[in-house]
């Protein structure tokens, strides 16, 4: 079993190995999501609006 100093070393080394984004990668990244995100949003809620008031108008 390897020690807990010795498994943080192993750790920092390795975590030099990544290759991090860059910031504008991040920013992209982040506004893509959230853009399709709200589009998701915005289209499961009209589904929900319309099926909501169809069931009204065929339970009434």
């Amino acid at each position: 079993m390897a020690s807990p100093i010795s498994f943080i070393k192993e750790v920092r080394e390795e975590l030099g190995k990544v290759v991090w984004p860059t910031r504008e990668q991040v920013v992209r990244s982040t506004t893509i999501v959230i853009l399709i995100s709200l589009i998701a949003g915005i289209f499961l809620g009209g589904i929900d609006f319309i099926f909501t008031k169809l069931m009204e108008t065929v339970i009434k």
